[in-house]
């Protein structure tokens, strides 16, 4: 079972480290003579409004400006699926780089990556809400519809703010990665790793399956 994922957030005092992944204490300092890693060497700070935190694990530091992380700024922790269709991998990476800065832009970006999915499913993609109820209507796996519920209505309130805040909660848009890696398991890998291990077998005996499943006339 993959561990729950603490994204980095600003004076926590325990998250997953942007350098060695470890999910580890932090020591959060404004001292100027902390040392900040850049390009394999360290430099000394002496801006008051710079924060650093310090991963008691492996030591290495992550800078703070007014709240966001300026270094290092990219969460290599996040990855998109790799079954997910190259048009949806842009936004869900640009979502990636952002998430920590702007979690509503985040999860914004990531309702688009939704919305793509529903047409690579074979749905309209205009939407979202219909195309679910579509996809139940054909079978969808209750557990995979809440998945897609909970990205909707998530999304919806990045672009039309509602009861969920989510400036005031940014660990509820780094939940919406996740959810969507779940979703593109369960409706592209796991029937593509089935199809493929299927078409290994000898063609005779896949002429035959077909034709004992074709309706009865």
């Amino acid at each position: 079972m993959t561990q729950k994922y603490y994204a980095p957030s600003y004076e926590k005092e325990h998250f997953h480290c942007l350098y060695c992944k470890v999910y580890a204490q932090q020591k959060w300092s404004n001292d100027a003579k902390f040392p900040i890693p850049y390009q394999n060497e360290y430099y000394f700070h002496d801006q008051k409004s710079l924060i650093i935190s310090r991963c008691a694990h492996c030591n290495q530091s992550t800078l703070w400006l007014d709240k966001d992380i300026i270094y290092p700024q990219v969460d290599s922790q996040i990855q998109p699926h790799e079954d997910m269709p190259d048009n949806l991998k842009k936004d869900f990476n640009e979502a990636v780089l952002i998430v920590n800065k702007s979690p509503r832009g985040a999860a914004a970006l990531l309702r688009l990556v939704v919305q793509k999915l529903m047409i690579e499913l074979g749905e309209k993609g205009k939407d979202i809400n219909q195309d679910i109820a579509s996809l139940v209507s054909k079978g969808l796996d209750p557990h995979i519809q809440q998945a897609l519920d909970y990205c909707r209505v998530i999304g919806n309130n990045a672009v039309h703010p509602g009861k969920i805040n989510l400036e005031d909660s940014p660990e509820i848009a780094q939940t919406l990665f996740e959810m969507i890696n779940y979703i593109i398991e369960d409706l592209i890998a796991r029937p593509k790793k089935i199809r493929d291990r299927f078409e290994t077998l000898p063609e005779g005996a896949r002429a035959r399956i077909e034709e004992r499943d074709k309706p009865k006339i």
